[in-house]
């Protein structure tokens, strides 16, 4: 099965940026070539883009402020497990402090690193970070796998508690929803989102036997999705037939 996601509003589309990016940081900066760490400081860049938004810092403790304040709604429902439910607050308060106790924009402190700053304004260069115009860094690239991954792991720390915050959202988010198997007949579903519930998150997981890729488009008020099949030209083209797959509306 093949997982695709699709976010319905800008906010959750950013922290499914953010969490991608940061899982191919954790895999590259896990492995010992000098490529490997290339490549993860490239990603590191990616991710001081993305954290230089003003507003997702503001954004991300919002979020677990009202995560806190709904599952606090919780308490005393004979439902629910009172330990369950003190460790999942436990959990939101952690973060949200560690995230609060961090001053300015997120990583703003590696901006000061002439090292990263250089070879971050060469990266975006095909080509410029060869040795002749990075000579520090071709240097650099010839410490021991150690050495470099102990300054990847400095300079990705000031990133730990706003990975560790959007992991714990979008997990709480892809848990909010139920799967429930639908047909895209003659490779087209439009279906109409029911009133009064904001949905963020559309999940869908389709065989990958099948060859058929979703093209999906929503908002608020709909859900479209389109199957696509790539023919023997490359080219993607909409499929007529009946197509089996599972969706989750998260919210």
């Amino acid at each position: 099965m093949i997982l695709y996601e699709y976010p319905f509003n800008e906010r959750i589309r950013t922290y499914l940026r953010l969490q991608q990016l940061f899982n191919r940081l954790g895999q590259l900066m896990g492995r010992t070539d000098a490529l490997d760490h290339h490549f993860a400081l490239t990603t590191l860049f990616e991710i001081i883009e993305v954290a230089s938004r003003s507003e997702l810092k503001s954004d991300v403790l919002k979020d677990l402020e009202r995560q806190r304040q709904l599952y606090n709604g919780y308490r005393g429902n004979p439902a629910i497990s009172e330990q369950a439910l003190d460790g999942l607050i436990a959990q939101l308060d952690e973060h949200f402090e560690a995230l609060n106790h961090v001053s300015g924009k997120i990583g703003q402190s590696l901006n000061d690193n002439d090292f990263l700053m250089a070879l971050r304004s060469r990266a975006v260069i095909p080509g410029g970070t060869c040795e002749f115009d990075l000579p520090a860094y071709h240097a650099w690239q010839h410490h021991s796998a150690a050495s470099r991954a102990q300054d990847l792991s400095q300079w990705v720390e000031p990133f730990g508690p706003l990975a560790q915050a959007v992991k714990l959202l979008l997990q709480m988010l892809r848990e909010s929803g139920s799967s429930q198997k639908v047909m895209a007949t003659a490779g087209q579903l439009q279906q109409n989102l029911p009133q009064g519930r904001t949905f963020q998150l559309l999940r869908l997981k389709i065989d990958d036997s099948l060859g058929i890729t979703p093209e999906i488009s929503c908002n608020r008020l709909l859900v479209v999705i389109r199957m696509l099949r790539q023919h023997s030209d490359g080219k993607w083209v909409a499929t007529s037939e009946d197509v089996p797959f599972e969706m989750t509306l998260c919210a």
